[in-house]
């Protein structure tokens, strides 16, 4: 991934604000620390701040067509480049080794229609300067894995900005939205429209499709095995926990396959990165003595990966909230408890030279894993919930994993937010996701990579390379990831929040943040420390807190060790 920023049709001498744009996207070097680049064409700015991943020695940005009238600037990853490049119907000359630059050639024979065929997370701006009037094009992924935000100045509404992260607007612009997922939005109409439309995104209409394990478990794994792509040391982040152990399974088995297997240049995915790099690092945090650490350990022997063990004090994250929430730019209160260890585990992952990593974000949401999910009142209900959290994932764990991850230029990739995985999961009826007292969360996910489960369709030849996790990590009790890391860090964080916040100024809380009240000391203090790195009322706008659904008469508290049903509740 990467750091992008553009500005169209700008309103004033566009060459005196080159500077002013170079200022402005250096503040997203953290994402893009490998090289910078710039063009300005007629009034119109495009920047980029890169981390290289693929095309490593030529991928340098923006990029360009032959003749310069078309510039594009892409933070992601493309999975199915070499199927795209292979549709073009008119020959192309390709500058770079980069699986995004063909974006821009198919841009250039379908237009826009070229947001519906990508494959991968991708935030990215086209300006097309083939007409009279430059036209912009700018889209994001489907379900909003990398960050995106469109700002504008009141006085000058023709204009636009659109950058990776809130921190290169919000002094430019007092009109600031958040990019909406699976859109893009054209400059001819100044409007967005919807290219991603799954049969499964409306939550009124109700799955009824039987679950096919085997299905399941094929597309899960298809997803795992395109996102070894890469031309730089990865690895996997593994809580120990059922969604990470899983990812980090598949992945040990796919890399050794491609590793094993001779050199194909007639597949359809890029298996670079398993081929270069075939040994799996693993990498879990925690507090000493953390129920993740001591699940990860186990993992990462039973998979036999180089495991890195790493650990924090209370003291630790306690002084990285306010640079947390500085890169995060929420002021959620779970985001923020889960973001300061991720943020922490990356800039120490960064240090072992590894940039790239596979995550297991969005299995809780796609199959109703977190505990509060036991209460849903019914089949329908429960469905809905479903579709309504993927819907926001933009706005919670895939910020987290982005940016968290991006503050210190590590890529995070997530196989269980893959588009043709989740029209799989998504269309799999409520009845079969459920979860109840004699049930545990996600267990249809787990029956499908349990080779005990007869149901599961299992091969022989499957059955003779032996089971994915051991027993007890794949039936292993839904941690959330910031009670993993230790019981004593949520505990610590709400005893430091009630030294730094007073009785008095909790009861005129109100009148302090009129909007969007805050309704605990520790929710108090993330967003004084918020306001002071955003000062800006359009900062506002694009932050989105997380609340469990109390209406099924759950805590609301996020934690998941504040729901009854957790072996170690509160």
């Amino acid at each position: 991934m990467c750091g992008i920023f553009g500005v169209y049709n700008y309103y004033g001498d566009v060459g005196e604000f080159r500077q002013r744009a170079l200022d402005l996207s250096k503040k997203l070097r953290h994402r893009g620390p490998d090289w910078s680049g710039c063009i300005v064409a007629d009034n119109n700015i495009v920047c980029h701040e890169r981390l290289a991943i693929v095309g490593v020695d030529t991928g340098a940005q923006p990029l360009t067509n032959a003749d310069e009238s078309i510039v594009l600037t892409v933070n992601g990853e493309i999975y199915n480049h070499k199927k795209l490049e292979a549709e073009l119907k008119q020959p192309a000359s390709f500058k770079t080794h980069s699986d995004c630059e063909v974006i821009l050639h198919m841009y250039s024979e379908i237009g826009t229609d070229v947001c519906a065929k990508l494959d991968g997370m991708f935030s990215w701006a086209l300006l097309d300067r083939r007409s009279a009037k430059s036209r912009l094009v700018a889209a994001r992924d489907p379900i909003g894995i990398t960050t995106l935000y469109i700002g504008r100045v009141s006085a000058h509404p023709e204009t636009v900005f659109i950058a990776s992260e809130l921190k290169s607007l919000n002094e430019e612009c007092d009109q600031i939205d958040e990019f909406p997922p699976g859109h893009y939005f054209d400059s001819e109409d100044g409007q967005f429209h919807r290219y991603f439309k799954p049969d499964w995104w409306a939550p009124e209409r109700i799955a009824t499709a039987p679950v096919d394990y085997r299905q399941l478990r094929e597309s899960l794994t298809a997803a795992v095995r395109k996102r070894l792509m890469a031309e730089v040391p990865y690895g996997v982040l593994l809580s120990g926990g059922l969604d990470s152990s899983l990812i980090s399974s598949i992945a040990v088995r796919e890399a050794a396959r491609i590793s094993a297997s001779a050199q194909s240049d007639t597949e359809d995915i890029d298996t670079r990165g398993a081929r270069y790099f075939p040994r799996m690092h693993s990498f879990s945090i925690g507090l000493p003595g953390a129920p993740d650490l001591i699940a990860a350990r186990k993992v990462a022997k039973f998979l036999r990966t180089a495991h890195h063990e790493l650990t924090y004090t209370v003291q630790e994250g306690l002084d990285a909230v306010a640079d947390v929430i500085y890169h995060l730019e929420t002021y959620d209160v779970t985001t923020i408890r889960a973001s300061t260890p991720m943020y922490l585990m990356s800039r120490k992952i960064k240090s072992t030279g590894v940039k790239m990593v596979l995550s297991g974000e969005g299995a809780d949401e796609v199959f109703g894993g977190y505990l509060y999910f036991h209460y849903a009142p019914n089949a329908d209900d429960f469905h809905k919930e479903t579709v309504n959290r993927v819907h926001n994932l933009h706005t919670s764990d895939c910020l987290r994993a982005n940016k968290s991850t991006m503050a210190w230029g590590l890529e995070a990739r997530v196989p269980f937010l893959d588009k043709e995985f989740l029209q799989v999961a998504m269309n799999v009826r409520a009845e079969d996701k459920q979860c109840s007292k004699d049930l545990m969360e996600k267990a249809i996910i787990r029956r499908a990579f349990d080779v005990e489960f007869a149901d599961a369709g299992f091969t022989p030849e499957e059955l003779a390379k032996g089971p994915y996790l051991p027993h007890d990590v794949l039936w292993r009790q839904k941690e959330q990831f910031s009670d993993g890391v230790g019981y004593s860090w949520i505990d610590s964080l709400k005893e430091w929040a009630e030294r730094r916040v007073s009785d008095e100024a909790m009861a005129a809380v109100d009148q302090r943040f009129p909007y969007d009240t805050p309704s605990t000391k520790e929710a108090y203090l993330y967003r004084e420390l918020f306001e002071q790195h955003f000062p800006q009322k359009a900062c506002l706008k694009s932050v989105v807190r997380w609340v469990p659904r109390t209406d099924w008469g759950c805590s609301a508290d996020p934690s998941g060790r504040a729901q009854k049903i957790h072996d170690k509740a509160y």
